[in-house]
């Protein structure tokens, strides 16, 4: 069946092959002149155009970046501020409070010495207190005894 079909379509080459090539190449030229070029000039401006875009695009990410790190450089700098007068406030803290245990230490002394002189003297008290209680009940007590006897 195919070779039918081979057979009846009849593909000679003769003179209108050269005048078909000549058309062909023609209408290459004319679409070249009047289509392709124009729109190959638009494809290539619209390509620069991106590529200036592109050029920008990448000057604006590089600013970017600079003040991302200008950023950084600035946090850094007012956290590490921050820390060390932190640190500041708590070295002065830690004073003040050492200050403020140092006088109720004293404080605390100075109470304890006036209770321990009070302690001594009613103990002193108490001891000629007891010693006198003690000569009359031994006073007494002999008394006593000598009535028994």
């Amino acid at each position: 069946m195919v070779l039918l079909a081979f057979q009846e379509v009849r593909l000679i080459p003769d003179g209108t092959l050269i005048i078909h090539i000549a058309l062909i190449l023609l209408m290459i030229w004319v679409l070249n002149r009047t289509f392709f070029r124009p729109v190959n000039r638009i494809l290539e401006a619209r390509e620069r155009n991106k590529g200036g875009r592109s050029s920008e695009a990448r000057e604006i990410l590089k600013n970017i970046g600079e003040k991302q790190s200008r950023y950084d450089a600035a946090m850094l700098e007012a956290r590490s501020a921050g820390y060390e007068l932190i640190e500041r406030e708590r070295a002065q803290a830690i004073v003040g409070r050492q200050e403020k245990l140092g006088a109720v230490k004293e404080e605390v002394a100075e109470i304890i010495a006036r209770e321990n002189r009070e302690l001594d003297v009613q103990k002193s008290a108490a001891r000629t207190s007891i010693a006198a209680e003690a000569e009359k009940m031994a006073e007494r007590i002999s008394a006593s005894i000598l009535k028994q006897a």
